[in-house]
């Protein structure tokens, strides 16, 4: 037989009550559930520990012992808990994140440091988007906690925890004449010759979109290759070219505001964006709190509408 918290505590709420049926309704447990945790003990210590009369229950010199030592445990135990509510409550440290540019994660950059400015004041966040660094190649050499990154296929010292897939969307200037009505899904063989302002062909965006037109049998008409959202939002509003890009960056950008945003289908290019850490370093106290944070933040924004997004 084996001694646990509960069945001490049970034992300590019988004795301060002197009833099994008192007990049982604090405890809100079955009366035999009790009396089979109290004959636990006493089988468990090898002796007996309440006498049971007319009266009620009261301990034996036995159960009195106990009794004293349980008390004393039991409080050890709840100011432990105590302790690590506090220090979970406190954690402090710092964090990078590194956020894919050119997706919807460089949005949840401000709900993530609202958050864990409310939950951990004492976290310092450090958030990275650069387009000059391979976030998994900084997550593999410890320079960087975790990050959301374009991928779905294994990279060699990380795990990848899939979290949702984005749609791209076609983005043109104010007034652009494109095919179709307006707001209608776009075909992307109607991209042929379209003149384009993607990311350079580093990155899994551009190839994405070049594997789709490929398949659509478009040639594309590049005009320049932008890895600068304020570049890029001002080159489409200036009427130079149309980007592909996920909707949320889109709307989440204010420098976008006013560029025509259309569906692309046959066939529809979309991406996974998937949790980034190291397979052989552990994470931090500070960066366990920031992953949490982040996973919460991503499944409220996967849980409600927002265009091109769908879980995984």
């Amino acid at each position: 037989m084996s001694v646990d918290f509960r069945k001490l505590r049970s034992f300590v709420k019988i004795v301060d009550t002197g009833s099994v049926s008192r007990a049982a309704a604090i405890l809100r447990t079955a009366q035999p559930a009790l009396s089979q945790q109290i004959a636990s003990l006493e089988a468990h210590f090898k002796h007996k520990l309440l006498i049971r009369s007319n009266v009620g229950i009261t301990p034996t010199e036995a159960g009195l012992i106990l009794y004293r030592h349980a008390q004393l445990m039991l409080k050890q135990i709840d100011q432990a808990q105590i302790d690590i509510n506090q220090a979970a409550a406190s954690v402090a440290g710092r964090v990078s994140i590194g956020l894919a540019t050119y997706s919807t994660s460089s949005s949840l950059s401000l709900p993530l440091l609202r958050e864990m400015r409310v939950r951990h004041p004492q976290i310092v966040v450090h958030i990275n988007d650069s387009f000059g660094q391979i976030l998994s190649e900084l997550i593999m050499t410890g320079k960087m906690d975790m990050a959301l990154i374009y991928a779905s296929d294994p990279i060699k010292g990380t795990t990848l925890q899939p979290l949702f897939k984005e749609e791209m969307f076609l983005v043109s200037p104010p007034g652009e004449n494109l095919p179709g009505a307006a707001g209608e899904a776009l075909a992307v063989g109607a991209l042929a010759q379209m003149p384009l302002l993607l990311p350079s062909k580093n990155h899994l965006l551009r190839r994405l979109i070049d594997d789709a037109l490929a398949r659509a049998r478009a040639a594309p008409a590049v005009l320049s290759e932008i890895e600068s959202v304020p570049a890029l939002s001002a080159a489409v509003l200036d009427g130079l070219g149309s980007t592909i890009l996920p909707a949320s960056v889109v709307t989440a950008t204010s420098s976008f505001a006013g560029a025509q945003v259309r569906a692309l289908t046959r066939p529809v290019i979309d991406a996974t964006v998937s949790l980034c850490v190291s397979d052989h370093l552990p994470l931090s106290e500070p960066a366990l709190a920031a992953r949490a944070v982040l996973l919460e933040i991503v499944a409220h924004m996967t849980a409600t509408h927002h265009p091109g997004i769908r879980p995984v």
